[in-house]
This record gives structure tokens, C-alpha cells and sequence, in this order.
């Protein structure tokens, strides 16, 4: 535990920011319905906040090597925060969708940093233990954070104060809690190509889960709320979705491990597509209802990400967990900057539950590229595959941070 002990300021800072993150995901969905935005309007701003992210993931390296890791990460909080309290000083769409854009570059830079200081300060021996803690962390602080809404409102300015004084107290840790200096971590050497290569399903399967995803938490507090519920049911409903997927992972991941991998994969993706046509044509405007389907949505849809980079792993050789898992959370954001706007596009023509109508169509292109691969490749013996490991998207670096015991964190991995 001693060890341990000198991260615990990085794993404060990074519970604050993933409360806050979270929670202004489900706050602007919901206060720009009440402002009269349109389902198109709320679905760009995601598409504008994943585009940031990902543009987020791409930079931060550099501005990282240019300036050290404090720095970095005042700046971006600073910027972060400013943004949070510009989004209740002008509402506007179009403002809402460029701050969202600045937004999603802060917030990719902020975990890249905090994940870069983890990597460089955790031993090897503590790695599976910090990386619990971390999902921990993460898990309770986004579910955790919702709830401030309720006690708050959506409307008015308090929240929106809170959600930037979130982002601002996260320095405080951060700055007095460590001293170290420690290299910026290298560039992420993409090569989109090969990864592709290497595994066509797993790269698919994470474009597929980014469109999925991503339209969940942008669109499911507008759901929610067009059906009927109070703000205190939509944050729970966004909530319970995330807690199924986080409670079903690892049994699903045991599983995976031991069979074959993409029968794992077929059979969970058959049970989010299921639960999404549950939600759209059997909850209605039930509140219980379509708070135990969408639990049991969150099971099959929040695990698939990591289901699809553990096949991807199973196929890759020693040495390219970093490679594969960095290449994959792109493939991940490149469908997530689509899923929004075109899922909100649906729902303005069709109604709220077209969201998981949209989204069951995605999981059943998905079953049909599963099983056309397993039809052309064989599976990988049970002795060959990679251990399954429950995979964060919240920066490229996370990769290095999971990395697997034996895997090297050199230039073949970077």
C-alpha cells in the first residue's frame, strides 16, 4: 500500500474530473431540452465533443513534451472550467457545440496527463491493483455525480457553478500532491492499417460500440426525459445503464477467456440488440421498466468495447497491446463522433425511442460481421489467447497503463 500512497492525489483529481465530465455530459442533454433545443442539436454537441476528444488524443503529447505535465494540466482545466461556466453565460447551440469541441480536447488532454503520471509512477507489481482502484474511481464517481442534479436543478446557474468548480478543485490535488517531474510519454507511434489488419472484427466492433455508446450517453437523458420521467429518474437511468455495464464486464470477460472470443462477443451483442428493441417497443413510459431494461442493456452494451480489443489482442503478436489498444480507442471515436448526430437525426423524425431502434441496427450489422469472420478465420486456442482486461476510453496512454506483464512499453509499443 505504500507504494501505492503517493498516487493518491492523481486518483482524487482523476474521480473529480470524471464526476464532472459525467456529469455535464447528462446536465447539457438536459438543460438544453429545456431551453427548446432540438434532439439534432443536443446530438451535434456530442458529435462536437468526441471530435475534440479525439483531436484531444492526438495533440496533448506535444504540448505535454513542450511545457511538463502541471502545466498542461492547468491549462487545460483552467480552460475546461471557463468553458463549463460559458455554456450557462450564452446558451446558444452553436456556442454549446464549439465549447463542447474545446471541451472534449481539455478533457482528452486531462486523462492523458493523469493516466501518463499514473503509468510513470506505478510498479509493476501494483499494476493490476491501481488499475482496480481507477475503475473504481471511475465507476463511482460518473454514477455518483449524476445525482447532483437532482439536488441542484438543471436550470440555473448552481450546478453549472459546481460542475466548474469540479474541474478548477481537481488542481489542488494535482499541484501540492506531487513533486515528481516524470517524462512525458512518447508519441503513440498509429498505424491504423495494420491494426486492421490484425484484426478486422475487433477494429469494426469498436467503431460499431463508439457509434452505440456514444449516442447512449448523449441522447439517453433526452429519452428519458421526452418519455415522462423527472430529472431525478433520468439520472438514474443514466446511471443504472453505466453501473450493468461495469457490474457485467468481468464475468463476461471470464467467459471470453476460456471460449471462443467471438461467440462472447456474437451472444452479448444478440443481448444488447434485444434490450434496445426492448426499450424502444416493450418500456413504454414505464419508470421501473425501463430502469431494469436499460440495467440489462448497460451489461451487454458497455462491455463490448473491451470484448472487441481482447479479440484484437488475441491475434496481435508479444509487444502490441499498446499499438492495438491505442489504434482501437480511435477506431472507438471515429464512430462516436458519428453515433450522436446521426442517432439524434433518428429521433427527430421518429420519436425517442428511435434511439434504440438506431442502435439495434448497429448491433445487427455487428452480428452479421461476427458471423461472416467466424466463417473465414478460425478461432485462437484457448492456450494462445490474451488475458481479458477491461479497457478504459479515456486516453491513448491508458494503454501503456494496462499494459500486460510481459508486454514492453518500448518503441515497438509506442
Amino acid at each position: 500500500m505504500s507504494s501505492i500512497r503517493p498516487l493518491i492525489p492523481l486518483l482524487i483529481a482523476a474521480g473529480i474530473l470524471l464526476g464532472g465530465n459525467g456529469l455535464q455530459g447528462t446536465l447539457i442533454a438536459l438543460r438544453g431540452a429545456q431551453e427548446g433545443f432540438s434532439a439534432s442539436d443536443i446530438g451535434l454537441m456530442g458529435t462536437f465533443y468526441f471530435a475534440g476528444f479525439l483531436l484531444g488524443c492526438l495533440a496533448v503529447t506535444r504540448i505535454l513534451k513542450a511545457v511538463g505535465h502541471v502545466r498542461t494540466f492547468s491549462a487545460l482545466a483552467a480552460t475546461a472550467s471557463a468553458g463549463t461556466l460559458l455554456l450557462v453565460l450564452v446558451i446558444d447551440p452553436v456556442m454549446w457545440c464549439a465549447i463542447r469541441f474545446a471541451g472534449g480536447f481539455c478533457f482528452a488532454g486531462l486523462f492523458t496527463v493523469m493516466e501518463a503520471w499514473l503509468n510513470s509512477g506505478v510498479e509493476n507489481k501494483d499494476r493490476a491493483r491501481v488499475l482496480a482502484i481507477y475503475r473504481m474511481v471511475d465507476i463511482g464517481s460518473v454514477t455518483g455525480a449524476q445525482f447532483l442534479i437532482p439536488i441542484f436543478g438543471p436550470g440555473g446557474f448552481a450546478i453549472f457553478a459546481i460542475m466548474s468548480m469540479m474541474i478548477t478543485l481537481s488542481l489542488v490535488p494535482v499541484s501540492l500532491g506531487d513533486r515528481s517531474n516524470p517524462t512525458p510519454p512518447e508519441d503513440v507511434k498509429l498505424d491504423l492499417a495494420r491494426v486492421w489488419r490484425i484484426s478486422p472484427l475487433g477494429c469494426f466492433g469498436c467503431i460499431c460500440v463508439g457509434v452505440t455508446n456514444s449516442a447512449f450517453r448523449t441522447l439517453s437523458p433526452v429519452y428519458a426525459e421526452q418519455i415522462g420521467m423527472s430529472v431525478a429518474d433520468v439520472v438514474t437511468f443514466v446511471s443504472v445503464g453505466i453501473f450493468g455495464g461495469a457490474l457485467i464486464q468481468y464475468p463476461l470477460g471470464y467467459l471470453s477467456d476460456r471460449w471462443d472470443r467471438r461467440a462472447v462477443l456474437l451472444v452479448t451483442t444478440c443481448g444488447a440488440l434485444l434490450a434496445a428493441l426492448a426499450l424502444a417497443f416493450v418500456a413504454g413510459a414505464n419508470p421501473t421498466l425501463n430502469l431494469v431494461i436499460v440495467f440489462i442493456f448497460g451489461s451487454f452494451a458497455m462491455p463490448l468495447y473491451s470484448l472487441s480489443a481482447a479479440h484484437s489482442n488475441d491475434r496481435a503478436d508479444k509487444g502490441e497491446f499498446v499499438l492495438i489498444n491505442a489504434a482501437l480507442m480511435l477506431f472507438y471515436s471515429f464512430g462516436a463522433i458519428g453515433g450522436p448526430f446521426a442517432a439524434s437525426t433518428v429521433m427527430q423524425y421518429f420519436g425517442p425511442g428511435a434511439l434504440f431502434v438506431f442502435s439495434a441496427a448497429v448491433y445487427g450489422t455487428l452480428i452479421a460481421v461476427i458471423l461472416y469472420r467466424m466463417q473465414v478465420r478460425g478461432s485462437v486456442p484457448a492456450g494462445k489467447r490474451s488475458r481479458f482486461t477491461a479497457l478504459l476510453r479515456t486516453s491513448t496512454v491508458f494503454a501503456r497503463l494496462a499494459r500486460r506483464n510481459g508486454d514492453s512499453d518500448g518503441s515497438t509499443d509506442t
